[in-house]
């Protein structure tokens, strides 16, 4: 399969990356094709181990397939002298080598960190791993499992009355940080352009998972008021009342009202019940402090609705609403389709297409994964290809110094990208208006500013502006002239009808980088939908997939505000590349993400194969891992207190029962192995 876009001109053209990422992070080569990178994925001579690992139907691998579509094969033997110098000369006109950190291959001379970046200054060596490699946990190995306890997540994932907290579903973990390191690899590329000079990154997912899944340190969603994670009682706290969700006639639907004009609607829909009527109840945290008595009353009415009825009705009044869908129903959805989020597969099933728009065309893989032995023709680039370095690069210099950036987003993802600059030099310019102030700054305290808004606005200038009045509008267009870069999460069209559409940003700078993110997209039949991070997650079958089991209510996603840290890292690594681009173009660019994509993406070989064959795809299986004997949640001395223990295979199954006094287990030939009787 061809590059359906060939033509077009993807933002990190020129760009070369080795990648040699068995592990689990493959992903991020992935993302770096579908922006436009030449991704080379070198394999040993019997292949990648990842090629035995993941989903197969019908012999073929598809997250092998999925995680390395658009990437190019070689073949080359790191156990031999021979193959290790060929390694080093395809580093040496590379701009980037990921690779598996802890691997013993990278030991030898010559293949170390320092002797290829002695070969080629400016090459960025990434290093890939569960715990760094260079820190006391180097030796350490991880799961999804491991990481979702040692990241705290786990610590609020259940409901409280619940006997145990709830695993969340395994591929967020490590799609998540791939997502994250995605971003470490543009932040370096940058680095490059202003210093002149390469690097040597030490990843650890640990440390990633930390920043980008549900931070305890990081800005939080509106509904949680302000109050930070380390705040919230211990114990699984209760977090249904914030996106409640409730029994329809034939399924399930999450409501999402926050603001005055959402409640309103709420309230003619319920029929003007008097004893809401009281203009306090436009206060968000009031509303949830009657949850006792109001969400019975909405409960009522969506008991005699459909699904499809429910959602119709409150998307008329303006009130958030969406199904919670499984992952048939979310194949079946023809917005995803609409949208492109959804393509059929070249051999049948319908395939995620990628995360990005750029320029308003969907960028999705631009061809296949490597086959088997694929071993293409390596030639030199041209003298101007890779990262071009700035007038006055020099070490020390920061990624984004001299770079203006104009921070008009909202909430997580808007506070989170402009972060991302602000933190790493650039000059950001957040504007509000006293009328519209950013959701980030509501808190309960009686402070000047929330926690949260300290921590997600940080390092930034500020500006009051209403462009709503054309004096602001005035204003806005010639910061717009002298800035390089405009961010927004807003709906779809709400720039535009305030007057500054990509035409017209680019008529007052050709040079601008403009970044959008909505729920749905800009496209396709819910592109205007009322759209908040928990019905993204409810529409795109997340929320199905996190909840206990054997409960039909048990839903457990309310308190995480994935995919919002995930989406801003998507977004700033495109905005990154679209300034590459301009280096060597000399134009800006547009980039536009979907939330719902950041969550296909991380699920896209368990919804292909769901598509190829009913039935195959992830299912919400609770704290059974199964796959195992000693897999899962066990208690601890104290009270709610937990350890996650994940040995698969027979050696560390063995550890573990010396370990627990049960050297009898190794002599049962009932569990000779984990497939056993």
């Amino acid at each position: 399969m061809a590059d359906p876009i060939a033509d077009f001109d993807r933002p990190l053209r020129g760009i070369r990356i080795v990648d040699a990422v068995d592990g689990p992070l493959q992903t991020v080569g992935r993302i770096l094709a579908d922006l436009g990178a030449e991704v080379l994925r070198v394999e040993g001579p019997g292949g990648s181990p990842a090629r035995d690992r993941g989903r197969v139907v019908e012999g073929r691998n598809l997250t092998y397939e999925t995680r390395n579509a658009g990437e190019r094969g070689l073949v080359v033997d790191l156990g031999s002298s021979e193959g290790r110098e060929r390694f080093a000369t395809l580093a040496s006109d590379a701009d980037v080598v990921l690779r598996d950190g802890t691997s013993e291959a990278w030991d030898h001379e010559g293949v170390r960190s320092l002797d290829l970046r002695a070969r080629h200054p400016r090459l960025v060596v990434v290093d890939l791993s569960d715990f760094g490699v260079a820190g006391s946990g180097s030796d350490r190995s991880a799961t999804p499992d491991v990481h979702a306890a040692l990241s705290t997540v786990l610590s609020r994932s259940g409901l409280p009355g619940v006997a145990e907290p709830l695993l969340p579903p395994e591929f967020l973990l490590y799609e998540s940080a791939a997502v994250q390191a995605v971003w470490v690899v543009l932040l370096e590329l940058a680095h490059v352009r202003a210093t002149g000079v390469g690097d040597a990154a030490d990843f650890s997912v640990q440390e990633a998972l930390i920043q980008i899944l549900d931070p305890v340190f990081g800005v939080g969603g509106s509904a949680r008021a302000g109050v930070p994670l380390r705040d919230l009682p211990r114990g699984r706290p209760d977090a249904r009342h914030l996106y409640p969700i409730f029994r329809a006639r034939d399924g399930w639907v999450r409501i999402c009202v926050l603001s005055r004009r959402q409640w309103q609607g709420m309230f003619e829909w319920l029929g003007r019940p008097e004893e809401f009527a009281d203009p306090r109840f436009d206060n968000t945290m009031v509303r949830f402090a009657a949850a006792a008595t109001l969400y019975p009353l909405i409960a009522s009415m969506f008991a005699v609705l459909s699904v499809e009825e429910a959602v119709q009705q409150g998307q008329a009044l303006n009130v958030p609403v969406a199904s919670l869908d499984e992952a048939d129903g979310v194949l079946a959805q023809p917005a995803f389709r609409d949208n492109g989020s959804f393509v059929e597969g070249p051999d049948g099933g319908l395939v995620h297409h990628g995360w990005y728009e750029i320029d308003d065309v969907r960028v999705g893989a631009a061809g296949p994964a490597p086959v088997l032995g694929e071993d293409v023709r390596v030639t030199d680039r041209p003298l101007l290809s890779g990262v071009r370095v700035v007038p006055g690069a020099q070490p020390g210099r920061m990624p984004f110094e001299g770079l203006r950036v104009l921070d008009l987003g909202v909430i997580v993802v808007g506070s989170e990208l402009g972060r991302l600059f602000a933190d790493y030099g650039a000059d950001v310019v957040k504007i509000e208006s006293s009328a519209f102030p950013d959701g980030t700054r509501q808190g309960q305290g009686t402070g000047p500013i929330s926690e949260g808004a300290s921590l997600g606005l940080r390092n930034r200038r500020s500006l009051g502006l209403d462009l709503k009045r054309e004096e602001g509008r005035v204003v806005f267009a010639r910061l717009v002239e002298r800035s390089d870069v405009v961010l927004t999460n807003f709906k779809p069209g709400t720039l535009a009808a305030l007057g500054f559409d990509m035409a017209a940003l680019q008529a007052l700078n050709p040079g601008i980088v403009l970044s959008e993110s909505s729920a749905f997209g800009n496209h396709g039949s819910w592109s205007r939908r009322l759209g908040y991070g928990p019905l993204v997650r409810a529409s795109a079958g997340l929320s199905s997939l996190w909840r206990y089991p054997d409960q039909p209510d048990g839903f457990s996603d309310a308190i995480t505000i994935f995919p919002d840290h995930v989406v801003a890292r998507l977004n700033a690594a495109a905005v990154v590349a679209l300034l590459l681009r301009r280096d060597r173009t000399g134009r800006g660019g547009r980039v536009s993400t979907a939330q719902v994509d950041a969550i296909f993406g991380a699920m896209a070989d368990s919804l292909w194969s769901e598509s190829l064959r009913p039935g195959t795809g992830v299912k919400a299986e609770g704290n059974d891992r199964r796959g195992d004997g000693f897999r899962g949640l066990y208690p601890a001395a104290g009270d709610d207190e937990w350890v996650v223990v994940d040995a698969v295979g027979d050696e560390r199954f063995a550890a573990v029962a010396r370990t627990i006094g049960r050297d009898d287990l190794l002599s049962d030939g009932r569990l000779a192995s984990a497939g056993g009787p």
